[in-house]
Protein backbone atom coordinates (compact mmCIF):
# COMPACT_ATOMS: atom_id res chain seq x y z
CA UNK A 1 0.00 0.00 0.00
CA UNK A 2 0.96 3.52 -0.61
CA UNK A 3 0.10 7.01 1.05
CA UNK A 4 -1.25 9.69 -0.63
CA UNK A 5 1.79 12.67 -0.93
CA UNK A 6 0.31 15.01 -3.49
CA UNK A 7 -3.00 16.54 -4.36
CA UNK A 8 -3.27 18.95 -7.09
CA UNK A 9 -6.39 20.75 -8.30
CA UNK A 10 -6.57 23.18 -11.09
CA UNK A 11 -9.82 24.84 -12.79
CA UNK A 12 -11.14 23.06 -16.09
CA UNK A 13 -13.77 23.70 -17.85
CA UNK A 14 -16.90 21.17 -18.74
CA UNK A 15 -18.50 20.48 -22.10
CA UNK A 16 -20.44 23.22 -21.63
CA UNK A 17 -17.61 26.00 -20.78
CA UNK A 18 -18.47 26.16 -17.27
CA UNK A 19 -15.93 25.80 -14.41
CA UNK A 20 -15.53 22.88 -12.82
CA UNK A 21 -12.25 21.55 -10.50
CA UNK A 22 -9.82 18.57 -11.51
CA UNK A 23 -7.88 16.89 -9.06
CA UNK A 24 -4.70 14.68 -9.30
CA UNK A 25 -3.65 12.34 -6.30
CA UNK A 26 -0.25 11.35 -6.39
CA UNK A 27 0.88 8.40 -4.48
CA UNK A 28 4.91 8.22 -2.69
CA UNK A 29 5.19 5.61 -5.78
CA UNK A 30 4.56 8.10 -8.26
CA UNK A 31 1.58 6.40 -9.73
CA UNK A 32 -1.62 8.91 -9.53
CA UNK A 33 -5.19 8.52 -9.85
CA UNK A 34 -7.09 11.62 -11.65
CA UNK A 35 -10.62 12.85 -11.81
CA UNK A 36 -13.04 16.26 -12.73
CA UNK A 37 -16.05 16.99 -10.47
CA UNK A 38 -19.31 16.86 -12.93
CA UNK A 39 -21.26 19.88 -12.49
CA UNK A 40 -25.16 19.14 -12.20
CA UNK A 41 -27.85 21.62 -12.98
CA UNK A 42 -30.18 19.34 -10.50
CA UNK A 43 -31.54 22.08 -7.75
CA UNK A 44 -33.35 19.25 -5.56
CA UNK A 45 -33.24 20.14 -2.04
CA UNK A 46 -31.56 17.03 -1.57
CA UNK A 47 -28.67 18.32 -4.01
CA UNK A 48 -25.05 18.18 -2.50
CA UNK A 49 -23.45 22.09 -2.85
CA UNK A 50 -21.19 23.35 -5.21
CA UNK A 51 -18.79 26.07 -4.17
CA UNK A 52 -18.68 28.92 -6.65
CA UNK A 53 -17.06 32.04 -6.58
CA UNK A 54 -19.60 34.17 -7.29
CA UNK A 55 -17.28 37.37 -8.77
CA UNK A 56 -19.50 37.96 -11.62
CA UNK A 57 -16.20 39.39 -13.42
CA UNK A 58 -15.12 35.61 -14.19
CA UNK A 59 -17.23 33.05 -15.15
CA UNK A 60 -20.33 35.23 -14.74
CA UNK A 61 -19.65 34.02 -10.86
CA UNK A 62 -19.55 30.35 -11.78
CA UNK A 63 -15.63 30.08 -11.11
CA UNK A 64 -14.16 27.66 -8.62
CA UNK A 65 -11.20 29.22 -6.83
CA UNK A 66 -12.54 29.32 -3.70
CA UNK A 67 -13.67 25.57 -4.11
CA UNK A 68 -9.99 24.83 -4.82
CA UNK A 69 -8.40 26.91 -2.16
CA UNK A 70 -10.60 24.32 -0.02
CA UNK A 71 -8.54 21.28 -1.39
CA UNK A 72 -5.16 22.82 -0.97
CA UNK A 73 -5.64 24.74 2.32
CA UNK A 74 -8.21 22.83 4.08
CA UNK A 75 -8.68 19.16 3.00
CA UNK A 76 -5.24 18.21 1.39
CA UNK A 77 -3.13 18.71 4.78
CA UNK A 78 -5.80 15.95 6.20
CA UNK A 79 -5.38 13.71 3.69
CA UNK A 80 -1.92 13.99 2.81
CA UNK A 81 -0.36 10.92 3.94
CA UNK A 82 -3.23 8.64 4.58
CA UNK A 83 -3.16 5.26 3.01
CA UNK A 84 -4.56 5.44 -0.56
CA UNK A 85 -6.60 2.09 0.06
CA UNK A 86 -8.51 3.14 3.13
CA UNK A 87 -11.20 5.15 0.49
CA UNK A 88 -13.74 5.08 3.34
CA UNK A 89 -11.61 6.79 6.20
CA UNK A 90 -10.64 9.35 3.55
CA UNK A 91 -14.09 10.01 2.75
CA UNK A 92 -15.14 9.89 5.83
CA UNK A 93 -12.23 13.06 6.96
CA UNK A 94 -13.88 14.92 4.30
CA UNK A 95 -17.84 14.53 4.79
CA UNK A 96 -16.25 15.15 9.20
CA UNK A 97 -14.46 18.30 7.69
CA UNK A 98 -17.17 19.79 6.02
CA UNK A 99 -19.71 18.69 8.37
CA UNK A 100 -22.77 20.26 6.89
CA UNK A 101 -25.46 17.42 5.44
CA UNK A 102 -25.50 19.42 1.39
CA UNK A 103 -21.57 19.72 1.46
CA UNK A 104 -22.14 23.49 1.59
CA UNK A 105 -19.00 24.39 3.51
CA UNK A 106 -15.67 22.68 1.61
CA UNK A 107 -17.90 22.21 -1.83
CA UNK A 108 -18.75 18.66 -3.30
CA UNK A 109 -17.43 20.13 -6.09
CA UNK A 110 -14.00 19.77 -4.17
CA UNK A 111 -14.76 16.39 -1.64
CA UNK A 112 -16.45 14.18 -4.86
CA UNK A 113 -13.09 15.10 -7.27
CA UNK A 114 -11.21 14.07 -4.16
CA UNK A 115 -12.81 11.17 -3.70
CA UNK A 116 -12.85 9.50 -7.36
CA UNK A 117 -8.94 10.17 -7.90
CA UNK A 118 -8.24 8.88 -4.76
CA UNK A 119 -10.36 5.33 -6.00
CA UNK A 120 -8.66 6.02 -9.12
CA UNK A 121 -4.91 6.20 -7.61
CA UNK A 122 -5.63 3.61 -5.42
CA UNK A 123 -6.52 0.86 -8.32
CA UNK A 124 -3.42 2.36 -10.22
CA UNK A 125 -1.36 1.14 -6.76
CA UNK A 126 -3.04 -2.12 -7.06
CA UNK A 127 -2.58 -2.48 -11.09
CA UNK A 128 -6.03 -3.20 -11.47
CA UNK A 129 -8.90 -1.96 -13.33
CA UNK A 130 -10.93 0.91 -11.63
CA UNK A 131 -13.96 -1.11 -12.15
CA UNK A 132 -12.59 -3.96 -10.16
CA UNK A 133 -11.46 -1.85 -7.36
CA UNK A 134 -14.75 -0.12 -6.98
CA UNK A 135 -16.18 -4.04 -6.97
CA UNK A 136 -13.90 -5.28 -4.07
CA UNK A 137 -14.39 -1.96 -2.07
CA UNK A 138 -18.33 -2.55 -2.59
CA UNK A 139 -18.21 -6.23 -1.94
CA UNK A 140 -15.59 -5.38 1.40
CA UNK A 141 -18.18 -2.80 2.73
CA UNK A 142 -21.69 -4.97 1.83
CA UNK A 143 -19.85 -7.36 4.35
CA UNK A 144 -18.83 -5.26 7.02
CA UNK A 145 -22.59 -3.88 7.31
CA UNK A 146 -23.52 -7.31 8.59
CA UNK A 147 -20.90 -7.15 11.53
Amino acid sequence: MSKIKQILAREILNSKGIPTIEVTVVLENGRLGRASAPTGTSVSGYEAKEVRDNDPKRYSGQGVLTAISNISGIISPKIIGMEVQNQKEIDKTMIEMDGTKDKSKLGSNAILPISMAVAKAAAADLNIPLFAYIRNYATSQSRDSYK
